[in-house]
């Protein structure tokens, strides 16, 4: 299939949707912001190799390929709206294009997300996804840097089990149903982010491990911070698989789950707890920001611990 025949195959599958003036086909996309309204943009790419393995499950990439994104705009309160497709593609395998293309487009769906155009290239295998939100401007958004000390350190979810199923796939293990869907198909928590604009002080989306991302909102808002591993959310299955330890260092360095961690004041707890029940999320408060510059962790004792060397996930690492 040529180029352009793919683009055409795509535009059919993804049509126009609400704010879409001018879409798929032309130079660049034409779209109308509500009133109000300020836009929220990020991108992410994803490399076969680095991200996702060559043998991946086409549909469930397409999948986690907008998840991710989706998962950004969460943590800044926003709601998404628009999104492009840049593939880079070795050839054109057009069965795998299809269940790539629907697993995109059921979770574009189901977030009233439009594709609005994009870019096709021949080279290694690729997908780079660009999300466009909005939020009232009135209400602005939440960054990472608002943290402020007192705040209690909140947590989406559960994390682990992305990590767990990266290690058990790696591993050539038999396929699990729950892990394999935790790695594959993260769910973004876009309501949760949305509605912890003014409750939350600070928010980030844990993707490249839990102390790595909460350094980054201690580095960017000038305070450190109080851990308590015994209170990390762990799944059933997490607990079950794996030995404490192994599931707790998983958890603070694993990433890959797309839960939202958070800070709030004190007074905001009843109203966190609240939202936890009203969209039947576990939240858990798994610390408290301090004064100063360093993230200190804590066992079930309150004495304090060792970090683990390796706080995370990153790029360029040596």
């Amino acid at each position: 299939m040529r180029e352009f025949r793919l683009i055409d195959q795509i535009r059919k599958q993804f049509p126009d949707g609400p704010g879409v003036l001018l879409g798929i086909g032309d130079d660049a996309a034409v779209l109308q912001l509500p009133p109000e309204q300020v836009l929220v943009v990020s991108t992410d790419t994803l490399v076969c190799g680095t991200h996702f393995l060559p043998d991946a499950d086409p549909y469930a990439l397409g999948h986690k390929s907008l998840a991710v994104n989706l998962s950004d705009l969460a943590a800044m309160g926003a709601l998404p709206r628009w999104c492009l497709l840049n593939l880079t593609l070795p050839s054109v395998d057009m069965p795998f294009l299809t269940s790539f293309l629907e697993g995109l487009h059921a979770l574009a769906k189901a977030f009233q997300v439009s594709l609005v155009g994009g870019d096709t290239t021949c080279g290694p295998f690729a997908v780079s996804i660009t999300v466009l939100g909005s939020t009232p401007a009135q209400r602005g958004v939440l960054k990472r840097s608002g943290a402020q000390a007192g705040d209690g350190i909140y947590l989406s979810g559960t994390v682990g089990d992305a990590a767990a199923a990266l290690a058990r796939r790696l591993a050539a293990t038999p396929k699990h149903a729950y892990f394999d869907a935790r790695l594959d198909q993260p769910s973004p928590r876009v309501a949760l982010g949305q509605a912890l604009l003014g409750l939350a002080h600070s928010c980030i989306d844990v993707s490249d491990g839990l102390l790595a991302d909460l350094g980054h909102i201690c580095a960017q808002s000038g305070v450190g911070a109080d851990l308590h591993s015994e209170l990390l959310p762990l799944s059933h299955e997490l607990r079950a698989l794996v030995a404490p330890r192994a599931a707790r260092g998983y958890a603070l360095t694993g990433g890959d789950d797309y839960e939202l961690c958070f800070t709030a004041p004190e007074a905001n707890h009843s109203q966190i707890q609240a939202l936890s029940a009203q969209l039947n999320l576990p939240i858990t408060r798994i610390g408290t920001i301090l004064p100063g510059h360093s993230i200190v962790l804590r066992n079930a004792q309150g004495k304090r611990i060792k970090q683990p060397q390796r706080a995370g996930y990153e790029h360029f690492s040596t």
